[in-house]
């Protein structure tokens, strides 16, 4: 039931915070980083009886931020103004540096608020946000560079057979290999399927522009970080030299609005990314997303489904999110609740209150750190 709130706020009680380790189910890399587990940090936000979820992927110094310093910021303040807890979560951390673990602390923590004042009001986060559609639409990620071609074409089959029309490869890790390994994708997914690539800013700009040319002959459709998302001048001259019908995409390592600004400012992209669990959660996921729109641009969902899907659904510039497959396997097995996609796309529960999930709590201690 919602709790009677009347006219006066709900005091937040308190924020707890938790993090845990997996282990990936196979060895994992991409362009320019490899890794063998995956860390992610929940917290827990409580008022009026009801008690939120939020979650970023990030270090565990991210949650002894949350613990230290975003916890105390934010209790005692009314669960129902989420941008006064937005802005003194803001303030507090003015000497440690907004981008980073700064921000993915806040993204965790705005999020369990978000899904708090759902809670409380009873309705589903996309409900409380306003829908703008029913489905967000996905693309299935994986295909790392660590893969072999068989392990790379049973996935993009997998998830071409389970109705999901764009998949996402990771190339850059060794260029000689990537036209090949690119080759092998389409085989599996066949010639109706989009397909996409992800250099994780691997090449440099003159490399970028010669594989943009040849993945076009490929049929593929989008280019992620051809080059660092750090060279908006080099991003810029491959989106202007790409061939027709490829975006050109970056954006996943922003942490607040100025850094999308002076991506759009340089017209460095196509499509801007964005991953509410480093931007500022869901507050600062629905303010990139007023960007593109402001803009005419597309936004897309990096990483994270079970968290995107209903800020998606409430987003007019929205395009799709990622699939990404570490994450899908965390978020099954963490949270009840954590949505599968029908037809290629996520549908939000209206009938479950909030992001809809439920914290396996008693199934994941084997994993707290």
């Amino acid at each position: 039931m919602p709790a009677r709130l009347g006219s006066s706020s709900v005091p937040i009680d308190r924020v707890e915070v938790s993090a845990y380790r997996v282990p990936t189910d196979a060895r994992e890399s991409d362009g320019t980083f490899e890794w063998n587990s995956t860390t992610i940090v929940i917290v827990e936000a409580t008022a009026g009886g009801q008690t939120g979820l939020g979650f970023s992927y990030a270090d565990t110094s991210t949650a002894r931020l949350i613990a230290d310093l975003l916890a105390s910021v934010v209790t005692g303040r009314d669960a129902l103004g989420i941008p006064g807890s937005f802005a003194a979560m803001v303030a507090s951390i003015r000497n440690h540096g907004r981008p980073g673990i700064a921000s993915m602390a806040i993204s965790a923590v705005d999020t369990a608020l978000w899904d708090l004042k759902a809670k409380l009001l009873d309705v589903a986060l996309v409900t409380l946000l306003g829908a703008v559609r029913e489905t967000a639409p996905v693309y299935g990620s994986g295909g790392f560079t660590s893969y072999s071609d068989r392990q790379l074409s049973e996935q993009f089959g997998g998830w071409v057979e389970r109705g999901i029309p764009r998949v996402k490869m990771k190339i850059g890790r060794n260029p000689s290999d990537d036209l090949q390994r690119v080759r092998i994708a389409r085989e599996a997914i066949g010639r109706s399927v989009d397909l996409f690539v992800d250099a994780n800013g691997a090449y440099d700009r003159k490399q970028a522009l010669a594989f943009a040319e040849v993945f076009a002959d490929l049929g593929v459709t989008w280019f992620e970080e051809p080059v660092s998302s750090d060279d908006l001048d080099g991003l810029r001259l491959i989106r202007d030299r790409a061939p027709a019908g490829m975006d050109i995409t970056a954006g996943e390592y922003g942490y607040d609005l100025f850094y999308f600004r002076r991506m759009l400012d340089a017209g460095a992209v196509d499509v801007l990314q964005a991953d509410a669990t480093r931007c500022g959660g869901i507050t600062g996921f629905l303010a990139a997303g007023i960007l593109c729109e402001a803009r005419g641009m597309p936004i897309s969902a990096h990483c994270a489904p079970a968290l995107h899907a209903h800020p998606g659904c409430a987003m007019p510039a929205f395009r799709h999110l990622e699939f990404f497959h570490d994450h899908d396997r965390i978020e099954q097995l963490f949270f009840d609740g954590a949505l599968s996609p029908i037809d290629g796309a996520l549908r939000p529960d209206p009938g479950r209150p909030g992001l809809g999930l439920e914290f396996k709590r008693q199934d994941t201690a084997r994993y707290a750190v």
